[in-house]
């Protein structure tokens, strides 16, 4: 069955570098693939190759760091059927799990117990367009929306986004992220001062402490 073995790209520890966890110890499993080609990516090196892994390899080795958290990132992890019994079997084991996912891919059959955050893509990405906006409507209090922005017009279209559809009133978190070497991070603090923003501006912490272009990090 295809839910039985994963494309593995890498499984590693490192500290978590974005979202709320940020800091935090975390194992990260990433798969190969993804089917969108965001302008600002930093990980085409996981599009293609890797190795195929039977699930219970890949859960024995996300196990073995000893670490809470356990992040499920690529790549796009839900192009694989083996990643969503994969993270039931994380959460069984006493982990807390996190999923970086696109906001393109449906999350309806995440395990609830997961905490999922989806990257909304902005105009700046050039895959606006592929956006699934009724994916909002599987999101909880314990997920969270992520938006890379590039420049002062994906600010825009994210403050419309979040007027639309009255995410600030839902209470859920909201990721603002300045896209590393093209957003000033001083200039997005600005604009969300300015017009009293309810987002936590995310940076990448793992750039900033081992560089761009760092892998395995």
């Amino acid at each position: 069955m295809l839910s039985d073995t994963l494309v593995i790209h890498e499984i590693y520890a490192s500290i978590q570098g974005e979202s709320t966890f940020a800091g935090m110890p975390c194992t990260f499993v990433r798969t190969v693939g993804c089917d969108l080609r965001c302008v600002w990516c930093d990980t085409p090196q996981a599009f293609h190759g890797g190795t195929r892994l039977t699930r219970g390899e890949v859960l024995e080795r996300a196990l073995s760091f000893g670490t809470p958290l356990v992040e499920l990132t690529g790549g796009e992890p839900l192009l694989q059927p083996g990643v969503l019994p994969l993270m039931r079997e994380l959460c069984d084991a006493g982990r807390t799990v996190l999923l970086e996912t696109g906001g393109h891919r449906d999350v309806s059959g995440v395990d609830p117990r997961v905490h999922k955050i989806v990257d909304l893509k902005a105009p700046g990405s050039g895959e606006v367009e592929r956006n699934r906006l009724e994916n909002l409507r599987y999101l909880t209090l314990r997920d969270e929306l992520k938006f890379v922005l590039a420049d002062r017009a994906d600010y825009d279209w994210m403050r419309g986004i979040i007027a639309t559809h009255a995410l600030a009133a839902f209470g859920m978190t909201l990721l603002a992220s300045p896209a590393f070497g093209l957003l000033d991070p001083r200039a997005l603090v600005e604009w969300v001062l300015q017009d009293k923003l309810p987002v936590r501006v995310n940076l990448q912490l793992h750039k900033y402490v081992w560089g761009a272009d760092a892998e395995g990090v």
